[in-house]
């Protein structure tokens, strides 16, 4: 059970912090809801408490797991495959696992990708949202602006 001010990882969307318990009548069934508004754009969202583990909720990394989110931004590109639809769907597990390392492997291996040969519209829409699933939850493990954020993110590939 979170609690409010907690700071959590709703997998897809990204970081934010609990603002919110509340309950709401659905037709008779009395539920509970966390309200939680993520850290990037103005959104926020409500998640049943008894579907937090299938939905895949979770903490925000330690400052340790930063290092490592890290280690993994700057390692060598894993490799992927050349069909497009593949690497796609490969890709798309890897940010719905909701693991940030599994996230910061997807936008290393985009970005350097990117910078090789170029994104197709749809990959490039992918890392932009691979990315700000990983800033928003950087911003929040390390007490950060958006800005500094995003300068440490594309130091990694510089």
């Amino acid at each position: 059970m979170f609690n409010i001010g907690d700071r959590v990882v709703y997998p897809m969307h990204g970081a934010g912090v609990i603002e919110g318990i509340e309950e709401k009548d659905l037709g008779g069934n009395i539920e509970e809801y966390y309200i939680i508004k993520l850290t990037m754009g103005e959104m926020k969202v409500m998640i049943p408490v008894s579907n937090v583990d299938l939905v895949g909720i979770r903490e925000v990394i330690s400052e340790d797991e930063v290092d490592k989110v890290f280690e993994v931004l700057k390692g060598e590109n894993t490799k992927m495959s050349s069909n497009w639809n593949r690497r796609y769907r490969a890709n798309m597990e890897k940010i719905k696992s909701g693991s940030i390392f599994e996230v910061a492997e997807v936008v290393r291996n985009l970005s350097l990708r990117d910078r090789e040969k170029g994104l197709s519209t749809g990959e490039r829409k992918m890392l932009e949202n691979a990315r700000q699933i990983l800033l928003s939850e950087l911003v929040l493990a390390q007490n950060l602006a958006e800005e500094q954020a995003e300068a440490l993110l594309e130091e990694c590939f510089n």
